[in-house]
């Protein structure tokens, strides 16, 4: 069969018309049209304001440092807080926990949805429990419903991770913005491309003002004249040029990069649908699989990939079903990190703990992989895989 990839190019003519008229204009730095993509990613994903940065890992990173630095007390982290994740996700959504010295505290995830196993995640739940961030898996967004029921009454913020499953909805809702604060990721292989990139989305005015602070120095530069970081900022631009008021990073994005999110996000809803319709076909050929299990679908998947774990009575392993992939030009990889908790030399950096067991998340770091989904159609490699898997 012809080479089935993991992603493909989401760009033509457009994007490469808006880099060439950052070129133009020769300002390389943040600016106007990081500006015009944040308000753009905000009214699309109905979310009161969005931040650029330079990746979703860093997205993630300015989410969990907002928290330190809010006046808010209900939300407010400081170190040694409980945060609860499920075991299987990328790393830099756990990374950002240790930096800050917050406990984090491992749940099991749903082989079916490959979410996290929502009874186990409530019975993990104690009154340590400060924060709980969910993360939206290959597309496919969590049951907010029975989340937010949960944690009714309790003082727990829901944060959500949502670099996989941009374009993903529940109930009519946009997957990123159900939490607190959500984040989302522009890289190659995610449903847009901005060359590297990522954004926080949020309807707190006061994050969105450590955000824009802590992106850039933690300098008062970027802020609004009238702010709840800084008050109120002086008049004079020298006086506040090199003004500090936050420990901050420099994770801004490249103007070119909003440039370039501005034509993609045009394109995002047919990049959605079309995820969506080679995903009912591939549903359709291996719901009843003999021997392959397939996700789960919550809601309204955007479908990052497709899962394939193998089930207890497969008659190959793993590693035959990889290599036959390879050996017909299809590339696959894990399901994402597979249980975060086997990378035992970056542990020894954790404070952390595991709630119950793990059989779910070990089951599919030993039996699953997944394969790629496009913003094109791609049945006939869909039908062509399924072909070499029965």
């Amino acid at each position: 069969m012809s080479n089935y990839s993991l992603a493909s190019s989401t760009w033509d003519e457009k994007e490469l018309a808006a880099i060439q008229t950052v070129i133009d204009s020769d300002m390389f730095t943040m600016g106007k049209h990081v500006a015009q993509y944040e308000q753009d990613f905000a009214a699309f994903f109905g979310s009161k304001y969005a931040l650029m940065v330079s990746s979703g890992s860093t997205a993630n990173l300015l989410m969990i440092a907002s928290l330190f630095f809010t006046k808010n007390e209900s939300l407010k982290l400081q170190r040694g807080d409980e945060v609860i994740v499920p075991a299987v996700s990328w790393s830099t959504t756990y990374f950002p926990l240790q930096q800050y010295g917050l406990k984090v505290k491992f749940v099991d995830i749903d082989r079916e949805t490959l979410n996290i196993d929502l009874t186990k995640l409530e019975a993990a739940i104690t009154d340590k429990t400060k924060a709980i961030l969910m993360v939206n898996l290959l597309g496919n967004p969590n049951d907010f419903n029975q989340i937010k029921q949960m944690i009714e009454g309790k003082n727990i913020t829901l944060l959500e991770d949502n670099c996989e499953s941009m374009g993903a909805t529940y109930q009519g809702k946009q997957a990123g913005t159900f939490g607190v604060m959500g984040t989302y990721s522009s890289f190659f292989s995610h449903h847009i491309a901005t060359m590297e990139g990522g954004c926080v989305v949020t309807d707190d005015e006061e994050l969105y003002h450590i955000l824009l602070a802590i992106r850039a120095h933690g300098w008062t530069r970027n802020l609004p004249k009238h702010n709840l970081v800084s008050g109120t900022k002086s008049d004079d631009p020298f006086e506040e040029a090199f003004k500090f008021v936050l420990p901050g990073y420099n994770v801004r994005p490249l103007e070119m990069s909003g440039a370039i999110g501005i034509e993609q996000l045009k394109k995002l809803p047919s990049f959605i649908q079309a995820r969506q319709e080679n995903a009912k076909l591939f549903v359709s050929l291996f719901k009843d699989h003999p021997y392959i299990q397939i996700q789960k679908e919550t809601e309204k998947s955007s479908w990052f990939g497709f899962s394939l774990v193998l089930k207890e009575n497969s008659p190959y392993t793993r590693k035959e079903i990889v290599t036959k992939l390879q050996e017909n030009d299809i590339e696959c990889r894990p399901i994402v990190t597979g249980n975060f908790l086997k990378n035992k030399e970056v542990l020894e950096y954790f404070d952390y703990e595991v709630a119950g067991s793990l059989e779910s998340a070990e089951y599919i770091d030993q039996y699953g992989l997944f394969v790629g989904n496009h913003q094109i159609d791609i049945k006939e490699k869909i039908s062509d895989l399924h072909k070499l898997l029965c």
